[in-house]
């Protein structure tokens, strides 16, 4: 049997094509088989979008397609079935590469992955490549100051109990607020209550088709979409320049 291949986890993106570390380039072109996830409900990975054009033979990539679920059980059936098959690859000698949006190892279902593909492989080589994050991506957009000398920084899921969110704010700096989905208008009329709105910034589609930046909350009008594929950066109190 062949000796088992390398794995490599690289974060693309997490919108604009080219955001991507050089040593990740280098481990891609040394890939025999590229994995590109794509949701179910779209024709197209996000994450190969997210590429752009480095010159890869089109042979070298397999998509492969998921149903998001909330249900954890069910996300790791389908992340079980996809270790079996690039176990198979890296069974075969061959150099496996998996590309993920933003950070591999930040809110992202890569995770998932990687565990299950190490209890098939004890022995797998891997090395996972750092991403852009989308709030990363966000700030720099906007020129939006992440942390300030010692500021308190809360990175997590939008809650569904917005006064656990409100507790969140009174104890942090900043709160980087992540998978907003629909609860959007409702978290918009939390920070207007707290007067907020002028001191937070909001990104959708940062680097895609349909971007939407905004600098100031009182000036975004939330539709149906809005809140999903977003990031809100939310502060207290204004930056100092």
């Amino acid at each position: 049997m062949s000796a088992l291949g390398p794995f490599y986890g690289i974060g693309v993106g997490p919108g604009e094509s080219g955001l991507i570390p050089v040593a990740a380039i280098a481990a891609l072109r040394a890939a025999d088989v590229i994995f590109t996830p794509r949701a179910a409900h779209v024709t197209e990975s996000l994450a190969r979008q997210c590429l752009g054009d480095l010159a890869l033979p089109p042979s070298r990539f397999r998509e492969v397609s998921f149903r998001m679920q909330p249900d954890r059980s069910l996300l790791g059936d389908q992340y079980l079935t996809l270790a079996q098959t690039l176990s198979d690859e890296l069974r075969a000698g061959r150099t496996v590469a998996y590309l993920t949006i933003g950070d591999p190892l930040t809110y992202s279902t890569y995770g998932y992955l990687l565990a299950t593909l190490r209890d098939f492989e004890p022995a797998l080589r891997y090395r996972t490549f750092p991403g852009i994050t989308s709030f990363a991506a966000t700030a720099a957009a906007l020129s939006w100051p992440l942390g300030e000398g010692k500021e308190r920084i809360l990175i997590l899921p939008c809650p569904d109990d917005l006064d656990a969110l409100k507790q969140d704010i009174d104890t942090h700096d900043v709160v980087i607020l992540m998978k907003i989905g629909k609860r959007l208008p409702r978290v918009l009329d939390l920070l207007a209550r707290l007067e907020l709105l002028e001191h937070c910034a909001f990104g959708h589609r940062v680097g895609l088709d349909g971007e939407l930046l905004c600098a100031h909350l009182s000036d975004l009008q939330p539709t149906g979409m809005t809140g999903y594929l977003s990031t809100l950066l939310i502060r207290r109190e204004r930056p100092s320049r």
